[in-house]
């Protein structure tokens, strides 16, 4: 079994849209930043993926300058390059390009030492799923709680 150190999760992606199919990708970081990721200092909240020119791209992703760098050298909101194979970016740039569907990463982590982002071919949600899907849920919890009162 591979180790993974989550550093940070996209909780609202979940709330926001459908996931179809989830990838991993690696990110390329200068050093603070990955030093900053190691104390956890992440943000994805309104971040999203981009393919441009046969490159990926992860677009206002947050990470905290390294506080004990001393040229404070980075902004925290770069576009930053994702890393995948190709054949992988060529089959979502065909995908992407169905109407309303998108990028989004729903969670960073470290697995072998290596900085990772997990990012879902996702398709937007309407209000009218969002609340069907809070329905759901409030069901599901108290089908449980009935349970457990046995």
């Amino acid at each position: 079994m591979v180790s993974r150190k989550i550093i940070t999760v996209n909780r609202q992606a979940r709330h926001e849209y459908f996931i179809l199919e989830v990838f991993e990708a690696g990110i390329k970081l200068k050093g603070s930043e990955v030093k900053s990721l190691r104390l956890g200092r992440a943000n994805l909240k309104d971040s999203f993926a981009r393919i441009n020119k046969g490159e990926i791209f992860l677009f206002n992703a947050h990470i905290s300058p390294y506080q004990h760098d001393r040229e404070r050298s980075f902004e925290p909101r770069k576009t930053r390059k994702l890393l995948m194979h190709r054949v992988e970016i060529n089959r979502l740039t065909g995908r992407v390009g169905e109407k309303g569907l998108t990028l989004i990463p729903l969670r960073m982590y470290f697995k072998r030492g290596r900085a990772k982002v997990e990012i879902a071919l996702a398709k937007g949600k309407k209000f009218y799923d969002k609340r069907e899907t809070l329905k759901r849920r409030v069901a599901e919890r108290e089908i449980r709680k009935a349970i457990k009162g046995r």
